[in-house]
């Protein structure tokens, strides 16, 4: 997000916000990584290992309406300061479980998840009285670059800290930073902007100053929403985009190591390059789609336009990438493709405050809801196909096909129409 000369209270909420995804992600991946060590030192086999990592979907899976309801009831800034709280916690907390034993571990993990699931359902619903429309897709591109920037981080700085002072810090470090980042939450932002005794009358009014007089209401009931198809729209396209986003998570590295012959300890430097280029370009789109709107281009279509850029660009980079045979050349179209992959900041990810900006974070914890699913049975069925297959290609031509029937689906049933509220 690209922030004017005069700083406004708004920006607070966002860059704060970037910061609880950045600590998330960092919380969420240093696992893959120590887990290494841990695996060793504890005895674990490959099956003790899948089960650690997937406990913590559980959680992440079980919390995520309840999450929204909460955060549009009784507000962004509470549910997200809560949330951060309770995974910092059990991250702090899993090293002393896993010497406990297996169940108390597992017991930790899905805790750890049910606190992450709370994050993008509260700063959606926090964004929708915070943010104005015309700047809502670059607030929302800019908090979600926290999720390549967290991971790259995860990534580098796990192996650093294990080396140096054991697996246990991996934890006990991470888990501390989002206790400091309660104490400047908690004094910095307001649930609302008519709520914050430091913003002026002039923010107020670009905001929508009567937002905050209604910031605290019940939403309707979760499954009123799935009686418009423009929800659907948004749910079928979360589903779709977190397919590719979870099968490249967990099998690019194996890709790029078995199937292109890389060296083990590239990897991981190869496997950053697309990540970093997910998040200079998530900041690009989204600036690009507000100013679209305030150029007078209906909300609508801007989203369209931008989800056509993003699925169609990566359907494309999928379709390519199982072909090559250069590994230089597989991480460049991958990040071709994640680069025209980050336009979907301004199309399906931020359309929920379109439809029910008072009840963004519902709708966010529903479609997000669906886009946890993937995260089992996408990574699962890539496995199946290696399995009897050994065909990279398949592996991604399936994820280029969901992604353009999410790309058809989107174009038809969207909408940038307020429908709730």
């Amino acid at each position: 997000m690209i922030f004017p000369a005069e700083w406004q209270r708004r920006y607070t909420v966002v860059g704060l916000s970037f910061f609880a995804v950045f600590i998330c992600y960092i919380d969420r991946v240093n696992i893959s990584v120590a887990i290494i060590p841990m695996s060793e030192e504890l005895g674990w086999n490959r099956e003790t290992q899948g089960l650690v990592l997937a406990s913590f979907f559980v959680g992440y899976l079980l919390l995520q309406i309840i999450g929204g309801l909460l955060a549009d009831r009784f507000g962004g800034k509470v549910v997200l300061g809560a949330g951060v709280l309770l995974w910092s916690l059990f991250t702090i907390l899993t090293p002393p479980a896993a010497f406990v034993g297996l169940g108390i571990l597992l017991l930790t993990r899905v805790a750890m998840g049910m606190g992450e699931a709370v994050t993008f359902p509260a700063f959606y619903s926090l964004y929708g009285r915070w943010i104005p429309t015309a700047e809502r897709a670059r607030a929302v591109a800019f908090t979600n670059s926290g999720v390549p920037l967290g991971t790259v981080s995860g990534l580098v700085l796990t192996p650093l800290i294990v080396s140096w002072l054991g697996w246990e810090w991996a934890f006990y470090l991470f888990g501390a930073l989002g206790t400091l980042w309660y104490l400047a939450w908690h004094r910095k932002v307001t649930a609302a902007p008519g709520d914050d005794p430091r913003i002026d009358a002039k923010e107020l009014s670009i905001i929508g100053g009567g937002l905050a007089e209604e910031a605290h209401q019940d939403s309707p009931v979760w499954w009123t929403f799935l009686r418009f198809p423009a929800v659907w729209a948004i749910i079928v396209a979360h589903f779709c985009n977190n397919w590719s986003l979870y099968v490249l998570l967990s099998w690019l590295p194996t890709f790029v190591s078995e199937g292109l012959g890389v060296d083990f300890h590239s990897v991981g430097w190869l496997t950053m390059v697309p990540h970093l280029t997910s998040f200079v370009f998530l900041n690009f789109a989204g600036n690009i789609a507000d100013r679209m709107i305030a150029r007078g281009v209906e909300v609508g279509r801007v989203r369209k336009i931008m989800q056509s850029i993003g699925f169609g660009g990566l359907a494309i980079s999928l379709l390519i990438v199982g072909e090559v045979e250069s590994a230089w050349a597989a991480i460049g179209v991958m990040s071709v493709g994640t680069a025209l992959g980050a336009f979907v900041t301004g199309g399906f990810a931020v359309n929920h405050m379109d439809l029910a900006p008072r009840h963004a974070g519902t709708l966010m914890g529903i479609t997000n809801t669906a886009g946890t699913i993937p995260g089992i049975i996408g990574v699962y069925i890539s496995g199946l196909i290696l399995q009897s297959t050994g065909s990279w290609a398949l592996v991604f031509q399936l994820s280029a096909a969901v992604t353009i029937f999410g790309l058809i689906f989107f174009l038809i049933f969207a909408s940038g129409r307020r429908i709730f509220d």
